[in-house]
């Protein structure tokens, strides 16, 4: 009865709480200390009437004694169970009216139980009954078989009740718990990877923008150079420096227009294809157009593309067109050069990508094409991309020695087409 009432009281105390931190008493704490002392009081008087005994105070100070030190449960659950069970021992030491030797303890196993302490539980009811039973087998005029029999079964399932509810309980809110850290930790990852989808993909489009329309900017901008230096001298050269800046800006604007078509599609649409209009994947067959524009900036332009359509993956194909877009932009914006030799072959499965200029090279550390050597964002770019493929880069540098820029790339993905194994070994999806 009263590891039912502390069961109640409990979960009132705990209602937000699934597994309650040792620490002062609650509102429910109160509540278990007032009944048990309530039915306490009872049980003596309804003993007192029963058995024509005059009211003795001294019961009811202990009744009261006995949900007092409940409050202890949280904060002291060893010292409430010992008080407890020594309370029990001096209640009957001074011959008060009968109670059951289980009733006094039944609340505090319940409590010792339902706070994690199981063994000092068991042990001191255990104790409790040992005690008792050793006494009413000496002192008891009543057979030996009636004392181990009823009696001592009901002290028994008093006894084992109260401490089997505080485990149950307490084994209930430990899943309870470990429910609730699972599903934190499963939103955690699945936060986590979302906030990596969305890093990866803005990688992705920064990685597009800078090579489309850093290129672009870069072939305009020489042009519109050669435009004003000729204004008023040369009007072929001026006309045709402004027909080249209008083919990079339409060529520019239809690549955006393209990659902003893609970024508003529904991915799911997309996965499929259906309702996407197909997007231009540049590959190596595109170099001969990037290398055109460097001609028509001035430079003298050694080409060597010894690589066949669907001899690489999509993927493979798109990320070499990328390096070599990248390296002759930067050869263009900083190198002072007159020449570039750019070479692309397949060695053993690989492809083997080279991109060399004849222009002012730099010290490492100095800045060079735009950039730090060895860092940046063009590099960095075109290391990202040769690196999601499995691929090794490369740059050699020298004062007067040009910069020279060495990809080797699997001319095949391994595992799956548009695949290759993220740092962490999941595969990754690899855009154009």
């Amino acid at each position: 009865m009263f590891a039912v009432a502390a069961f109640y009281a409990d979960q009132v105390a705990a209602h937000d709480d699934p597994l309650p931190a040792r620490s002062a008493p609650r509102a429910g704490d109160v509540v278990l200390a007032v009944v048990v002392a309530a039915l306490l009081s009872a049980m003596i008087t309804i003993s007192q009437a029963g058995e024509g005994l005059a009211v003795r105070p001294v019961a009811y100070l202990f009744a009261a004694g006995f949900g007092v030190v409940l409050l202890l449960r949280r904060s002291l659950p060893i010292p409430m169970l010992v008080l407890s069970v020594l309370g029990t021992f001096a209640y009957y030491t001074l011959e008060l009216p009968t109670i059951g030797v289980a009733l006094p303890v039944a609340a505090a196993l319940y409590c010792a139980a339902e706070q994690g302490v199981m063994r000092w539980a068991i042990g001191a009811g255990t104790t409790v009954f040992a005690v008792a039973l050793l006494y009413r087998v000496r002192d008891d005029p009543q057979p030996l078989g009636y004392l181990l029999g009823t009696d001592a079964v009901t002290n028994i399932a008093l006894i084992a009740g109260a401490v089997a509810l505080g485990y149950a309980v307490r084994s209930h809110r430990l899943q309870n718990a470990q429910r609730e850290e699972i599903t934190r930790l499963q939103e955690q990852r699945t936060r986590r990877e979302a906030q990596l989808r969305m890093r990866d993909e803005r990688e992705q489009i920064s990685r597009e923008l800078h090579d489309t329309v850093g290129h672009s900017l870069s072939v305009i901008s020489l042009h519109t150079g050669v435009a004003s230096d000729a204004v008023g001298r040369d009007d072929a050269t001026v006309t045709d420096a402004l027909a080249q800046v209008r083919t990079q800006a339409t060529e520019s604007l239809q690549e955006l227009r393209s990659m902003v078509r893609l970024l508003r599609t529904d991915p799911s649409i997309a996965a499929d294809g259906t309702g996407v209009e197909d997007r231009h994947v540049r590959s190596l067959a595109d170099v001969p157009t990037t290398l055109e524009h460097a001609r028509g900036a001035g430079l003298k332009v050694q080409e060597q593309v010894d690589v066949g359509r669907g001899d690489l993956s999509p993927a493979v194909d798109a990320a070499a067109y990328r390096v070599v877009q990248e390296s002759v932009t930067n050869v263009l914006r900083h190198a002072e050069a007159t020449t570039v030799q750019v070479t692309a072959g397949l060695e053993g499965g690989e492809l083997q990508l080279v991109i060399t200029d004849d222009g002012r090279g730099a010290d490492a550390g100095s800045t060079l094409h735009g950039l730090t050597a060895g860092s940046g964002v063009g590099l960095l770019g075109m290391r990202e991309r040769v690196r999601l493929l499995g691929g090794t880069f490369a740059t050699r540098t020298a004062p007067g020695s040009g910069f020279t820029v060495e990809v080797t790339l699997p001319a095949k993905l391994g595992a799956a087409e548009g695949t290759a194994p993220g740092s962490n070994g999941e595969k990754r999806r690899i855009g154009p």
